[in-house]
């Protein structure tokens, strides 16, 4: 194992998340001295991190806190070299209901991020961004240089987030990278994301209620995706950049229905539930990841197949199927 990472303090905002405890996890695992922020609730809930081994948890430095709090911000930064800041709210249907909260998660709390790291003089900040940045595909695959649009609060409030880490790189001089994943899949992730929804109601139930079956996605292993930040942490030649994190194949949420019936073994069949449905003039109907930016900038490339990352995760997902609220749709 590389010894770059050794005793190297790291913070990660928005640990308690999918990507953000996979992320503290590998980041233990190479030695690095870790620090992760979590939101704060009162009842000490750790979000997802609950489900890293407790021996590498144990070596984990674990800040409860808010991201709209600039003073908790600052304090968890201090002393860090690299910052990853993954912390959002980022369900599309919370953020039709509540987009006010949404913005002063999203923008407010990454200017928070931003100020604390150009003041505090940190090496590197790792900005996470996402796909639905883009909407639906204009043209495909999408490159970073895609326009941006809109087509719900949330994916406003990442273009704003977005164009605050470029400004700090462009103003301050800042050492800001920008990390944009492509629907992230993989064990630990709620029921909130398509692909546990699927798999919790075929390991469960004689029916499968989805919305829209005709939408493509760009579907990435998590442990992919995690080496993609390391790796966009690591390089010196991603300063500034927007690196587009998917594998470059696409999918219909209907085709990927089916294949997870196949490997569950299930017999259940699928139904549209409306209710599930984005309003017809946000739905993103199809993103697809051109990846050569960060291939030719870090050699990242995606080493998982969709087939082996849906095994991974439906065994997963069997062993915590008490977990799960099965075919609630939860926004």
């Amino acid at each position: 194992m590389d010894n770059a990472w050794q005793d190297k303090k790291v913070l990660v905002t928005g640990a308690g998340g999918f990507i953000g405890s996979h992320l503290v996890e590998a980041l233990v695992l190479r030695s690095a001295n870790v620090r992760a922020m979590a939101h704060y609730n009162s009842r000490g809930d750790l979000g997802l991190l609950r489900y890293v081994p407790s021996d590498i948890l144990e070596k984990v430095d674990i800040i409860g806190a808010d991201l709209r709090d600039a003073y908790a911000v600052r304090s968890a930064v201090t002393d860090c070299e690299v910052v990853f800041h993954l912390g959002a709210l980022i369900s599309i249907p919370y953020s039709y209901v509540h987009p006010g909260e949404v913005v002063e998660a999203n923008v407010l709390g990454t200017m928070n991020v931003l100020l604390a790291c150009r003041d505090l003089g940190v090496k590197r900040l790792v900005h996470t961004s996402t796909s639905e940045v883009y909407g639906t595909a204009q043209y495909a695959p999408i490159d970073e240089k895609h326009p941006l649009q809109a087509q719900s609060p949330y994916s406003g409030t990442k273009i704003a987030a977005d164009k605050l880490a470029e400004s700090f790189y462009r103003t301050y001089s800042m050492d800001v990278v920008t990390v944009r994943p492509f629907n992230t899949y993989g064990p630990r992730q709620s029921a909130r994301a398509v692909i546990p929804t699927i798999i919790t109601q075929a390991l469960a139930r004689k029916t499968i209620y989805l919305g829209n079956l005709e939408t493509i996605r760009d579907f990435t292993f998590v442990d992919d995706t995690v080496e993609g930040f390391i790796l966009a942490s690591e390089s010196e030649r991603v300063s500034g950049k927007t690196l587009n994190l998917g594998t470059g194949t696409e999918i219909k949420i209907g085709a990927i229905a089916q294949k997870i019936i196949e490997l569950t073994g299930s017999t259940a069949s699928v139904e549209i539930d409306p209710e599930r449905f984005r309003p017809k003039d946000s739905e993103v109907f199809r993103l697809i990841s051109d990846h050569t930016v960060m291939t030719e900038l870090t050699g990242w490339r995606p080493r998982v197949s969709l087939d082996e990352g849906l095994s991974r995760t439906i065994e997963w997902i069997s062993r915590h199927l008490n977990h799960y609220k099965i075919g609630k749709y939860a926004i």
